[in-house]
């Protein structure tokens, strides 16, 4: 089969044909392929700002544009670009259907590398398709550039909000999921961690999609309490059981590690160092060796093991059915631990008297939704920060977490090279 029955196939122009195909040799000294194209027979160009049918002015150089490899060997399209003479815009370059403005790559192939790009690293598929970062980076901007254009933002009933950290020196991004049943995404990237980054996000939103919003999930942070409180008052807000549980096990740590200084300064045996994920983690997660030593641990009549006791016994609040049967074991398990001389697990008692409307709204979805699938997304950024290497302006990790996370449609193409 010739290469140009091939790509008449899966690549055609309406005013442009192939031409001859021959091998040559790059600027590297390997081999590759170039396809001259020329414009049809009585065609004319189009002006590539109105599309117009245009008189031509003159012809340029003949500039190659790479298309997707062929056997892995690299495949240029050389066509000669003409101007034309637009009544409108003046002496302008011709409309090409392959590529846009003066980038050196086709369509076809900037789709192609940012299908790559979601499962290797930039620099991987820089090296594996013999182009630069940079062209990568051009072909992942793109593909996101258009689907944020064209993505809907139509239905979407519930919403969850966390922050990541993506700098030392505690520089932030806020970042707005869809977490619907039937569609998880990434809507909004913000910087740092302000009243006026998540207003925002709400004000591009719009006010009749805030409106149909009906659970919005976030931490504690008080900031986002009191933004989407006055934002989307509408909307059911539910503090849930990932963060509350986290607030426990960084009590419990703290307790731990002040209580082992003390024991060392007494002289008594170290029975809690190395102890830290005993404590925190889930029985179930846990190996046969390290339950024996929890078992051997809470033998001791330490702050610590009662503190991890309280821990225990507030897990049972997760297991109601009825929020009023939920609320009254709350109320019991604050008293108990107000009085239980444990200045740490005072304070999260005291947090969850605070927040005790926000937490039991989770009954009130019927545990349907929490921040945990927040979470999970947020490790997916954490991983996208490290396969993306080369990173220097933060518009770039804003493009590679919408190309990973985003869910955003893609141009349509005559063929799937994949």
């Amino acid at each position: 089969m010739l290469i140009k029955v091939l790509l008449n196939k899966v690549y055609k122009f309406k005013d442009f044909v192939y031409g001859a195909t021959r091998f040559e040799r790059d600027s590297a000294g390997q081999n590759c392929l170039t396809v001259e194209i020329r414009k049809r027979r009585k065609s004319r160009s189009l002006c590539s700002k109105c599309r117009r049918r245009c008189a031509g002015y003159d012809t340029q150089r003949a500039r190659d544009y790479s298309f997707i490899p062929i056997w892995d060997i690299p495949v240029f399209f050389r066509y000669a670009r003409c101007r034309v003479r637009c009544p409108e815009h003046g002496v302008i370059v011709e409309w090409l259907p392959w590529t846009a403005g003066k980038s050196p790559l086709t369509h076809g192939f900037k789709i192609y590398l940012a299908q790559w790009a979601r499962d290797l690293s930039w620099q991987r598929v820089a090296e594996r398709f013999h182009v630069s970062w940079h062209n990568v980076f051009e072909a992942v901007q793109a593909v996101v550039t258009y689907g944020l254009h064209h993505r809907d933002l139509s239905g979407i009933t519930a919403i969850g909000i966390d922050e990541i950290q993506y700098q030392n020196g505690h520089r932030y991004l806020t970042l707005v999921y869809q977490i619907d049943t039937d569609c998880r995404r990434l809507l909004y990237i913000g910087k740092e961690r302000t009243e006026k980054t998540l207003r925002t996000f709400f004000t591009f939103f719009g006010k009749a999609r805030c409106q149909a919003l009906e659970v919005v999930c976030s931490d504690m942070w008080r900031p986002y309490l009191k933004v989407v409180a006055s934002m989307v008052p509408n909307a059911l807000h539910i503090l849930d059981r990932f963060h509350i549980m986290k607030k426990f096990n960084e009590a419990i740590d703290q307790i731990r590690r002040r209580e082992a200084k003390r024991l060392e300064q007494d002289g008594y045996e170290p029975v809690l160092n190395r102890t830290r994920w005993l404590l925190v983690k889930q029985k179930r997660n846990q190996s046969t060796s390290q339950l024996g030593r929890l078992r051997e641990l809470l033998r001791y009549n330490l702050k610590t093991v009662k503190g991890y006791l309280l821990r225990e016994a507030f897990q049972k609040f997760w297991t109601y059915k009825s929020p009023y049967w939920a609320e009254q074991f709350l109320n019991q398990w604050t008293r108990r631990a107000m009085y239980s001389k444990i200045d740490e697990m005072k304070k999260v008692a005291r947090m969850l008297r605070r927040h005790q409307p926000l937490i039991m709204n989770w009954f009130q979805t019927k545990k349907r939704f929490s921040n945990g699938i927040v979470e999970g997304f947020n490790n997916k950024a954490k991983l996208t920060m490290r396969k993306s290497y080369g990173f220097r302006h933060e518009k770039t990790l804003e493009i590679a977490l919408f190309h990973q996370l985003g869910n955003l449609p893609e141009p349509e193409l005559t063929h799937n090279f994949l």
